[in-house]
């Protein structure tokens, strides 16, 4: 009979040993994937050496975090990374969620979920997945996925295996998890983090904005399962300078319109230190190119680019779109989802809506052991 050790070797031997099987509190296993330390000089050109903010966690330096290998289904109220399973999206099945409040995939949710399984665990973080997109732009390899109906917009050959086609028997919307091509994978081989590109569109922590101001949870606390509640304290505005201030100070980096929008259609935004242009209601919404974003003459400290909140050289971005709205408290989503096409990708960031929001999202759990 097959045993949990069986379930471990298998992995290691399949990844070369660089994925593992991780359990949690209650001795059931998630498939991870090691993500070893990176300065910022080796995931950014012209960057700093010290070391990127996925690996500080209040000030202490950590060796690696575990990404969780797929998108995250829900079982008995926690968060699990497990291949050829329909992800988490819109809803989960109420008689597998345990003691969820309830079925939505929302922000909150998806957090309690993912800590749910215990110390260390926790809702992946903006920091950790901008650490992800910027070691696959450096390393020459931008993962495709599910970004159009069950296949890559730029390669069709490319599907996976259906698990949900929102009742259209001619289109898929969501595949099982890990069941593309290995181009599918962070790093092109099996032993990869799959489909950060398309699927469903990932909730991250330590990210969002009130009212177009941009705000952390400064390097990698939010991996610390701690409070990221609209009124938590913990989160800081950032200076042109790349320092960290309370939000609301004056002179805080924000997100922007070109010029007042209307309507309900997609606007470009810039980088500025001033609102000028917030709509009269919550309709419009900013689309921009990630790679065409622009400061509006402020200077864009490192801090933002490590966090792949902008672009940090005006190189390709593989097409992927960064979307904001600048009225009240707005979460970040990453990835895109089955229908973004070339929108869709690791530099792909949803800024545009609340922690309530539920349409194909889905998220996953990262993992720092001691924390």
């Amino acid at each position: 009979m097959a045993t949990y050790k069986d379930f471990e070797l298998a992995v290691a031997l399949l990844s070369g040993g660089t994925n593992t099987v991780i359990y949690d509190d209650v001795g059931l296993p998630s498939i991870m994937v090691r993500f070893d330390k990176k300065l910022i000089s080796e995931l950014i050109d012209g960057g700093s050496n010290g070391p990127h903010p996925a690996f500080l966690v209040e000030g202490v330096e950590v060796p690696a975090f575990y990404c969780s290998k797929y998108q995250n289904i829900v079982y008995k109220g926690r968060a699990y990374s497990l291949p050829l399973q329909d992800p988490a999206a819109y809803y989960i099945d109420a008689s597998d969620r345990g003691s969820a409040p309830s079925t939505g995939v929302n922000f909150d949710n998806s957090k309690i979920w993912c800590e749910a399984k215990g110390p260390g665990w926790h809702l992946m973080t903006n920091a950790e997945w901008a650490a992800i997109a910027l070691w696959c732009r450096k390393n020459g390899f931008m993962p495709r996925g599910n970004n159009n109906y069950g296949k890559d917009h730029s390669a069709q050959w490319e599907q996976g295996i259906e698990t949900y086609g929102g009742g259209d028997p001619y289109r898929t919307y969501r595949v099982a998890t890990g069941s593309g091509p290995v181009s599918w994978s962070h790093d092109g081989t099996p032993a990869g983090i799959w489909d950060l590109n398309g699927n469903v569109t990932e909730w991250v922590g330590g990210y969002r904005t009130v009212d177009g101001e941009i705000q952390i949870i400064p390097d990698n606390i939010a991996a610390k399962q701690i409070e990221q509640t609209a009124n938590s304290t913990r989160w800081k505005a950032i200076l042109p300078d790349g320092s960290l201030v309370d939000p609301g100070a004056e002179g805080t980096l924000k997100w922007d319109y070109l010029s007042k929008p209307s309507g309900s259609s997609g606007f470009q935004f810039q980088l500025v230190t001033t609102i000028t242009n917030m709509p009269d209601d919550d309709n419009p919404y900013g689309q921009n190119s990630f790679a065409a974003l622009t400061a509006a003459g402020v200077m864009v400290p490192e801090i933002l680019k490590a966090l792949a909140l902008f672009p940090a050289d005006s190189g390709d971005h593989g097409g992927d779109y960064i979307y904001m709205r600048n009225r009240g408290e707005r979460l970040a989503r990453r990835g895109g989802y089955w229908r973004y096409g070339a929108s869709a990708g690791v530099f792909d960031l949803g800024g545009a809506t609340s922690r309530s929001y539920v349409d194909s999202l889905g998220f996953r759990s990262a993992y720092i052991p001691g924390i």
